[in-house]
């Protein structure tokens, strides 16, 4: 029986078993230092107490269950990796694989040449940077709600960086301010969101029409947009600008880059100016490593480099799964092809913007529908898996007893 080790339990880690959990020549092995799945696309709602955090985390043991025994969860950290042997290591074992796929992800990019920015920015790549986040927003809507000091005073919450993450996040938290206006009362109105980016304009690299309305919605919720602006440094409550203008904030939440989580290895591979792996073009750094997911530059069949989200990550999971059972039967492994089939922005409450195919273009209360239709898709399918895994466990622990 041949083995597959995944490492990483992102969107591409866990598209990547899907995939090969139907050969039961096939034994899995699943490593994350984590004991849950994130679900980073729905970071925008969690952090503004729209959803729980059952909604966002998914217990990877239960989830593992779900295959029949034939994923093996290791909740340990890949510390290294002897491509020579075909070996991965945690700091307590060694494990031996016939194909390995790396789907480690990244991190949020604190630009260590911005002074401060790292010790007094929030990031969203993982959950408890997230559940920070969320805390102090809290806490501000309930000092607006019962503190008479902090009446009359404006608290302005900044958010780095105006790409997908940025502006949901500051989308989002807009809606719930005007919401809570009805019930906290106006005060509630005195947190003002600031969305800040160095480019010339919100979500580069999206389209015109995806551009033009999100900057629509979020000027309708009292979003301050800052563009074509450099952050210079950030300490405990401002934030300079290189053209020595200054923001006196509360907290900020910093989403404008990532850098690729890679692992030692025993041999030197190529990588770019965020640390993701270079691959050739059916993904692989050897013959038998694979890299998806945010870790791995990926590029669309014209040679255009791939955004790195959720989409992107299970499509590169897909077609790896498929070109390891093509090995396993000796059959010819084809080059790479992906693109973006569509975008969608979630924009606070039941609103949002979106693009399919290039040519369906959609705003709105069904662009939220459609939007929340494609998440849900992809989290009842993980929740399903979950609950049979949670029963397997269960009836187990009871034979046990």
């Amino acid at each position: 029986m041949k083995k597959v080790a995944v490492i990483g339990a992102g969107y591409g880690g866990l598209r990547a078993i899907e995939n090969l959990a139907n050969n039961k020549e096939l034994s899995l092995y699943l490593f994350d230092e984590n004991s849950y799945h994130y679900l980073q696309t729905e970071a925008y709602g969690y952090i503004a107490g729209r959803f729980d955090l059952h909604d966002v985390a998914l217990d990877l043991q239960n989830w593992c269950h779900g295959f029949e025994n034939r994923v093996h969860f290791i909740q340990e950290k890949v510390t290294f990796i002897d491509s020579q042997n075909n070996i991965v290591k945690t700091d307590n074992e060694n494990y031996d694989f016939d194909y390995l796929i790396i789907a480690s992800g990244a991190r949020t990019n604190f630009f260590k040449q911005i002074s401060g920015l790292d010790q007094y920015g929030f990031g969203v790549k993982k959950l408890f940077r997230s559940h920070g986040f969320r805390t102090a927003f809290e806490k501000l809507l309930y000092e607006k709600l019962v503190e008479a000091k902090s009446h009359g005073k404006v608290m302005n919450l900044a958010i780095g960086g105006a790409g997908l993450s940025g502006v949901e996040i500051a989308a989002e938290m807009a809606d719930v301010v005007a919401r809570h206006t009805k019930s906290i009362g106006a005060s509630a109105q005195e947190l003002q969101i600031y969305l800040i980016d160095a480019s010339d304009t919100i979500l580069p690299g999206m389209s015109e029409y995806i551009i033009k309305n999100t900057q629509i919605r979020l000027e309708e919720l009292g979003v301050k947009i800052v563009t074509s602006s450099f952050i210079d440094s950030v300490d405990k409550d401002t934030i300079y600008f290189k053209d020595e203008t200054q923001l006196e904030y509360t907290f900020m939440i910093f989403t404008g880059g990532i850098i690729a989580n890679t692992i030692d290895m025993d041999k030197e591979v190529q990588t770019n100016r965020i640390g993701q792996y270079i691959c050739d073009d059916t993904l692989r750094i050897q013959e038998n490593i694979f890299a998806i997911g945010d870790c791995s530059e990926l590029k669309s069949a014209d040679g255009k480099l791939l955004p790195p989200t959720a989409q992107t990550a299970e499509r590169s999971a897909e077609y790896v799964a498929r070109s390891i059972l093509k090995l396993l039967e000796q059959k010819e492994v084809k080059p790479f092809k992906a693109k973006v089939d569509g975008v969608f922005v979630a924009l606070g409450g039941y609103y949002a913007v979106g693009e399919l195919f290039s040519f369906i273009k959609v705003k709105g209360k069904f662009a939220y529908i459609l939007k929340k239709l494609i998440t849900k898709s992809y989290y009842i399918g993980l929740k399903l898996r979950l609950n049979t895994g949670f029963m397997k466990r269960t009836s187990l622990e009871k034979e046990e007893l």
